[in-house]
Parts: structure tokens; C-alpha cells; sequence
């Protein structure tokens, strides 16, 4: 899987260059300590840095920190660490703050899934909060590829191979998309209070291609 990312990481950097309005939002209120589970490119990490007082952005791609390291090579509350989602590397109640974007549906298995969501829960402070978006699963690109698929499905429906061919690659990356239901489902079974659950159009003209929730950490 880091193999893929690596060899995508210049050409997808060039296809994500705005943050989300709806990270934007979220970030706005941030204080204290906040990390980037799955920053990628660090879209989102340069306005977390402007409001954290420490932003620590995670992947498991070299190649996305090194594109982040030069983006961000001028602000110094900044770290960058290279590490698994399912087995963060730091101490429990580390963060504030977190944000998880479009990165934990490229986690295959669901006991996986539901593990980076725990381990989220456990570098979060008491009532810590993060956002966290995940693609969803009946968008208007693949809603007839799951129904087709709803009776006749191998593995976990929602999974899904989708090719990333640009600037000469030709590669497939793995991807679990959500149902709304799925996605509050692995919320509450990793112990994590819903504040928030609500799903977006991006590209998608007539189903929605994107849940997001905000959630905290009570313990």
C-alpha cells in the first residue's frame, strides 16, 4: 500500500491543492495540540499550523512528507511523522485536536478501521475532538457498482480498487466506501461520542460522495 501512495505522491499532489471548507470550519476553532491522521499532501496541515500551537501531521508515505517538508519548510511548529494510522506513535492523551480526512477508507478491514479509530480515541485528551470524512459508498460514480454488487459481493461490500492513471501511472489504490449508517456504526464501536454526522456533495450532482463527523473523546 505505501508502495502506491510513493509512487502517486507528486502526481496526486497536484490534483489536491485547497483545503476543504468544511476542515477549514473545524480548524478555525482550534487551540493547543492538534495532528493530521493521513495528511497527505498537507492540504490542511498549513491551516492547522496557523492555529495549533503544535501541528503534527502522520502518514505512512514518505513520499507525501517529503512534498509536505517542502511546502512547509518556513513554519516551525510543525512536525511531520512517518507511521501507521492502526499504530499511532504516540502517548495517550497527546492531542487536543485531530483531524482524519479521506484517509481511514483507504484502511482495508473493518477491524483495522475500527483500530485507527480507537487508537484516534486514545491520543485524544479527555473530550478531545476531530473531524473525520471518509468517502461514501452510494455517490453517483459508484452507486451501481454496489447495487449490482449487493448480493453477489466478495469481501466487505464497500470495498473497492480504483485506478489512479495520470502522468503516466497506472495504478489501483484500495478503498472502503461508507454507507452513512456503516460509518456511525464503526464510530460508536471505537467509543467515540457523535457530535455531529453529516454527509456532502463535492462532485457527485445528486448523491452525496462524502460523510464527515465530528466527534470527541469522553473518558
Amino acid at each position: 500500500m505505501e508502495e502506491i501512495w510513493n509512487a502517486i505522491a507528486k502526481s496526486f499532489d497536484s490534483t489536491r491543492k485547497e483545503p476543504w471548507e468544511e476542515c477549514l470550519n473545524f480548524i478555525e476553532k482550534i487551540r493547543g495540540r492538534a495532528i493530521d491522521i493521513g495528511c497527505g499532501n498537507g492540504r490542511h496541515l498549513f491551516p492547522l499550523a496557523e492555529k495549533a500551537e503544535l501541528a503534527v501531521g502522520l502518514d505512512f508515505s514518505i513520499e507525501m512528507l517529503k512534498i509536505c517538508k517542502e511546502k512547509l519548510r518556513n513554519i516551525c511548529n510543525v512536525l511531520l511523522v512517518c507511521g501507521n494510522a492502526c499504530r499511532l506513535p504516540f502517548k495517550d492523551n497527546s492531542f487536543d485536536y485531530a483531524i482524519f480526512i479521506a484517509a481511514l477508507h483507504n484502511i482495508r478491514g473493518r477491524g483495522n478501521r475500527i483500530k485507527a479509530l480507537v487508537e484516534l480515541k486514545r491520543i485524544l485528551k479527555p473530550n478531545g475532538t476531530a473531524l473525520i470524512s471518509v468517502w461514501a459508498k452510494w455517490q453517483d460514480k459508484w452507486r451501481w457498482y454496489f447495487i449490482k454488487k449487493l448480493f453477489s459481493f466478495k469481501g466487505e461490500h464497500g470495498d473497492i480498487y480504483i485506478p489512479w492513471k495520470k502522468d503516466g501511472i497506472n495504478v489501483e489504490r484500495f478503498y472502503h466506501l461508507y454507507s452513512k449508517k456503516e460509518f456511525k456504526k464503526d464510530l460508536i464501536k471505537a467509543g467515540l461520542k457523535i457530535e455531529k454526522l453529516w454527509s456532502v456533495k463535492k462532485a457527485s450532482k445528486k448523491h452525496p460522495d462524502n460523510h464527515f463527523a465530528i466527534v470527541k473523546a469522553e473518558k
